[in-house]
C-alpha cells in the first residue's frame, strides 16, 4: 500500500482510499465475511428436525450437512489464503462469494439430502474464501492500534451471529419451508458479491510464481519461529469456547432440565459476553499494555474453569455466570492476539490468515470431540477443559510468549 509522500512512513489507517465503499462500508464488509461462518451453520440449525422429516432420512444423515461445512471449510481456507496473497483479495472474493450465493440457491433446491450435502461443500469451500480474505484485508488497510480498534470492532458485531441466526432462522421457519433458511443464505451471499464489486483491491504487492507456489507459502509462514510459537500458544484457547458451544444445549436442557426458549435466552446472554469482550480491550488498551490484557484473560479463563468444576453444576445460572468470564477473555484477548500474529510477517497476510483460521477450527473441533465422548459430567468435563486450556496457554505466554511478543514494537 501506498506510504506518505511527505514523511515515507505508511499510514495506520489506509480505508480512506475505499472511494465506493468508504470508511465505515469497509467495516461493515469486513463484519459480513467475517460474519459467514455463524450465519451459515446457525441459521438453519433449527431447520435440521424439519429436514430430517422432509427427506425421510436417519438423522445422522441431515447432521452431515453441517459436518461436511466445516471439514471442507476449513481446508478452504489453506488454500484461499495463499492465493489471494498471489491473485490479489478482490479475484478470490468474487470467485469465492459467487460460488457461496449459487451452492446457497441450489442448497434450496435439494431434491434429496445426498444433493443438498453435495452443494453445502460447495456452500463451504466460497465461504471460506471470505473468511480467509477478511483478516488479510485488515492487515492490508490497518496498522498498530487503529488495526487492534478494527478487529475488536468486528468482533463484537460478529459474534452477535451465533445468538441471533437460530432466532432468524425460526422466524423464516414460521414464514416458509427448510428450503427459505438457504434462499436468506443465498441472498446474504449476494449481497457480499455487490459489496465486493464495490471493493478497492488492497493487495499493494502479489507473490509471484504458481499456484502450486502460492500454496507453498503456508510452510514459509508456519516455518517462521515467533509465529509458529505463539499459534501454538493462543490456539488452545479455542477447545474450551467450541466446547462449550457444542454442549451447551445439552447441559441446558436435559441436565438442567431448561425449555428450549430458556436456553435460547441463556445462551444470549453468553454472546453477549462476547461481544462486550473486544470493546473491553479497547478501554483497558488505554491503561494497560496489550501482553498485561493477555496475561490477565488466560488467567481468566483458568479461573473460569475452576468455578466451572466447584460451583458451575448447581444450576443454569451458577453456571452461566461460572463459565461466562472465559467466554469475556476469550473475546477480549483475541484482536491483540490476532493482530500479534499478524505482525509477525510483512508479507503473506493471506496464509496468515487462513492458518490462524484453520488452527481455530481444528481445535474447536478436538474441544467438541472431548465434551462429546461421555467422560462424565458435561458441566465437570467443560470446566476442566476450561481450567487445562487456561493454564498450559497461560504456562507458554508467561515462560516464552511475552518475551516473544516484545520484540513486537507497540508493546
Amino acid at each position: 500500500m501506498s506510504e506518505d509522500r511527505q514523511t515515507g512512513v505508511r499510514p495506520d489507517d489506509l480505508s480512506g482510499q475505499q472511494r465506493r465503499l468508504g470508511k465505515k462500508g469497509l467495516i461493515a464488509f469486513l463484519t459480513i465475511l467475517s460474519a459467514f461462518i455463524p450465519l451459515s451453520t446457525d441459521l438453519y440449525l433449527p431447520a435440521l428436525p424439519h429436514m430430517t422429516q422432509y427427506f425421510g432420512v436417519p438423522e445422522y444423515q441431515t447432521n452431515l450437512t453441517l459436518i461436511l461445512f466445516f471439514v471442507f471449510y476449513a481446508v478452504s481456507l489453506l488454500i484461499w489464503g495463499p492465493l489471494s496473497d498471489r491473485y490479489g483479495r478482490r479475484p478470490i472474493l468474487l470467485v469465492g462469494l459467487c460460488a457461496y450465493t449459487l451452492a446457497g440457491g441450489l442448497c434450496a433446491l435439494s431434491p434429496n439430502v445426498y444433493f443438498l450435502m453435495l452443494f453445502r461443500v460447495l456452500q463451504a469451500v466460497g465461504a471460506g474464501a471470505g473468511t480467509a480474505v477478511a483478516t488479510a484485508i485488515v492487515k492490508d488497510v490497518y496498522r498498530g492500534r487503529r488495526r487492534e480498534a478494527i478487529l475488536a470492532m468486528v468482533q463484537s458485531m460478529v459474534v452477535i451471529s451465533p445468538a441471533v441466526a437460530p432466532m432468524v432462522g425460526a422466524a423464516i421457519l414460521n414464514l416458509s419451508s427448510w428450503r427459505g433458511t438457504f434462499w436468506a443464505q443465498a441472498f446474504l451471499g449476494l449481497v457480499a458479491v455487490l459489496m465486493t464489486v464495490a471493493y478497492a483491491e488492497t493487495l499493494a504487492l502479489k507473490n509471484t510464481g504458481s499456484p502450486l507456489a502460492s500454496l507453498r507459502r503456508l510452510g514459509v509462514v508456519l516455518a517462521h519461529p515467533t509465529f509458529a510459537r505463539l499459534l501454538l500458544i493462543f490456539a488452545p484457547v479455542s477447545l474450551s469456547g467450541m466446547a462449550f458451544i457444542s454442549s451447551s444445549s445439552y447441559i441446558y436442557q436435559d441436565d438442567f432440565g431448561v425449555s428450549s426458549q430458556g436456553f435460547s435466552l441463556f445462551f444470549a446472554l453468553f454472546a453477549v459476553g462476547l461481544a462486550v469482550g473486544p470493546l473491553l480491550y479497547i478501554r483497558l488498551s488505554r491503561t494497560w499494555q496489550r501482553n498485561s490484557i493477555v496475561t490477565g484473560c488466560l488467567a481468566m479463563i483458568a479461573l473460569s474453569g475452576l468455578l466451572v468444576l466447584v460451583v458451575g453444576g448447581r444450576g443454569p445460572w451458577a453456571f452461566i455466570l461460572t463459565v461466562l468470564p472465559s467466554g469475556l477473555a476469550l473475546s477480549c484477548m483475541r484482536p491483540p492476539t490476532t493482530s500479534l500474529l499478524l505482525d509477525q510477517h510483512e508479507s503473506d497476510a493471506g496464509s496468515m490468515s487462513a492458518l490462524m483460521g484453520a488452527t481455530h477450527m481444528v481445535m474447536g473441533s478436538i474441544g467438541m470431540v472431548i465434551v462429546s465422548l461421555e467422560l462424565g459430567s458435561r458441566v465437570v468435563v467443560l470446566g476442566a477443559l476450561t481450567l487445562a486450556v487456561g493454564l498450559v496457554s497461560a504456562g507458554l505466554w508467561l515462560r516464552v510468549g511475552i518475551r516473544l511478543a516484545r520484540r513486537q514494537r507497540g508493546t
